[in-house]
Protein backbone atom coordinates (compact mmCIF):
# COMPACT_ATOMS: atom_id res chain seq x y z
CA UNK A 1 0.00 0.00 0.00
CA UNK A 2 1.83 3.36 -0.87
CA UNK A 3 2.03 6.16 1.56
CA UNK A 4 -2.31 8.17 1.94
CA UNK A 5 -3.80 4.69 0.64
CA UNK A 6 -6.23 3.86 3.32
CA UNK A 7 -7.17 0.30 4.92
CA UNK A 8 -8.86 -1.54 7.00
CA UNK A 9 -7.64 -3.75 10.27
CA UNK A 10 -8.78 -7.28 9.68
CA UNK A 11 -6.96 -9.06 12.72
CA UNK A 12 -3.93 -9.24 15.12
CA UNK A 13 -1.76 -11.56 15.10
CA UNK A 14 1.57 -11.92 17.86
CA UNK A 15 2.34 -12.07 21.58
CA UNK A 16 -0.77 -11.07 23.77
CA UNK A 17 0.65 -8.12 25.43
CA UNK A 18 1.33 -6.38 21.87
CA UNK A 19 -2.21 -7.24 20.39
CA UNK A 20 -3.83 -5.71 23.80
CA UNK A 21 -1.72 -2.43 23.46
CA UNK A 22 -2.92 -1.94 19.97
CA UNK A 23 -6.20 -2.53 21.04
CA UNK A 24 -5.54 0.10 23.23
CA UNK A 25 -4.55 2.56 21.26
CA UNK A 26 -7.57 1.66 18.75
CA UNK A 27 -6.88 -0.57 16.28
CA UNK A 28 -10.04 -3.12 16.74
CA UNK A 29 -10.61 -5.36 13.71
CA UNK A 30 -12.87 -3.43 11.13
CA UNK A 31 -11.24 0.19 12.42
CA UNK A 32 -9.81 1.91 9.11
CA UNK A 33 -6.51 3.89 8.86
CA UNK A 34 -4.57 5.51 6.27
CA UNK A 35 -0.73 4.52 5.90
CA UNK A 36 1.19 8.07 6.42
CA UNK A 37 4.41 7.04 5.62
CA UNK A 38 7.38 4.12 5.45
CA UNK A 39 10.60 4.90 7.08
CA UNK A 40 12.94 3.13 5.21
CA UNK A 41 15.67 3.75 7.80
CA UNK A 42 15.11 1.74 11.10
CA UNK A 43 11.85 -0.03 9.64
CA UNK A 44 8.97 2.15 10.55
CA UNK A 45 5.30 2.52 9.56
CA UNK A 46 3.59 5.51 10.40
CA UNK A 47 -0.39 5.29 10.15
CA UNK A 48 -3.14 7.80 11.11
CA UNK A 49 -6.19 6.02 12.93
CA UNK A 50 -9.23 8.63 14.34
CA UNK A 51 -7.10 11.51 13.93
CA UNK A 52 -3.66 10.04 15.98
CA UNK A 53 -0.51 9.12 14.59
CA UNK A 54 0.67 5.88 15.06
CA UNK A 55 4.72 4.66 14.29
CA UNK A 56 5.27 0.98 14.45
CA UNK A 57 8.31 -1.17 13.67
CA UNK A 58 8.65 -3.10 10.26
CA UNK A 59 8.24 -6.41 12.14
CA UNK A 60 4.72 -5.58 14.23
CA UNK A 61 3.11 -4.30 11.05
CA UNK A 62 3.62 -7.54 9.54
CA UNK A 63 1.51 -8.78 12.49
CA UNK A 64 -1.74 -7.06 11.67
CA UNK A 65 -3.57 -8.33 8.58
CA UNK A 66 -4.97 -5.88 6.92
CA UNK A 67 -6.98 -5.00 3.43
CA UNK A 68 -6.72 -1.87 1.06
CA UNK A 69 -10.01 0.46 0.43
CA UNK A 70 -10.56 1.97 -2.39
CA UNK A 71 -10.00 5.67 -2.72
Amino acid sequence: MPPGGRGRLLSLSGERSFRRRLMELGLLPGTEFRLVRLVRVGGMVEIEVRGCHISLRKSEAEQIEVEAIAP
